[in-house]
């Protein structure tokens, strides 16, 4: 149980061409193609026409140590983990967590980054207070296809109201439509930052950790990957790339 999205948003670079061949890992040159979907700041967010975010400032490290140069298609949560499976991109990076149901599908990278699920409600509504009243009549607000929708929909036996971008539940959550959001940790501290009536409830309803996703197969690629990874977490990079972004 764990979070964290087609194709309908800003190609960052060229498109992958019809031919898969552009798309399949070729890790000694070239570009290096990865999914995302940008309004999961911290991690990967809009600032102008640019993508960035930690995922981003990582991948580029990762490109730039391969030899290659990154290209990002931005796309729906659940379009980026679509198109990693039918080899579409190299990689996806979206605050992507690892779970039973998706490590059937998709190959991981080693886990960079921990984070917590938390709930965020409207100030002063006092319909949810903890995790505790989730249960009964509580309208819940997710992500589609995160593990927060997991979350809710099997373990809570629940229906949540699903939406394809964090802005969109928040809107909603602002007008009554939903009693709150379960999303990540610091995401949803962005989200409160830009709206003063929205608060995050103290404790958590789960932990939760983040990989990079590749096509099932796709070992050459990872293994690569992930020795970048690892140098970038040992050697504080990662942490680093983290507090740029969330100071």
């Amino acid at each position: 149980m764990k979070i964290k999205r087609i194709i309908a948003g800003i190609l960052v670079a060229a498109t992958c061409g019809l031919a898969m061949a552009g798309c399949q890992s070729n890790t000694t040159g070239g570009k290096l193609i990865m999914a995302t979907e940008p309004g999961f700041a911290p991690y990967e967010y809009m600032s102008g026409n640019d993508v960035v975010g930690i995922d981003v400032d990582i991948a580029n490290e990762v490109a730039k140590e391969l030899g290659m140069e990154l290209e990002i298609q931005t796309m729906d949560f659940d379009g980026a983990l679509l198109a990693v499976q039918q080899g579409k991109v190299d990689f996806a990076a979206a605050g992507i967590s690892v779970t039973p149901e998706r490590q059937e599908a998709m190959d991981f990278s080693i886990e960079y980054a921990k984070s917590k699920q938390v709930i965020v409600v409207l100030k002063g509504a006092n319909r949810v207070k903890s995790a505790d009243d989730l249960g009964g009549d509580t309208k819940i607000a997710v992500q589609m296809s995160t593990v927060a929708d997991t979350y809710v929909t099997d373990d809570l036996k629940k229906e949540p109201s699903r939406y394809t971008k964090y802005v969109q539940a928040a809107e909603d959550l602002k007008s009554d439509k939903v009693d709150c959001i379960v999303m990540d940790e610091l995401p949803a501290k962005e989200m409160v930052k830009g709206n003063d009536n929205l608060e995050i409830l103290d404790g958590e309803v789960f932990t939760d950790k983040y990989a990079f996703a590749f096509k099932k197969g796709n070992t050459e690629l990872e293994d690569k990957v992930n020795k970048v990874l690892q140098k970038l977490i040992d050697n504080g990079k990662v942490d680093e790339f983290t507090l740029n972004h969330t100071k």
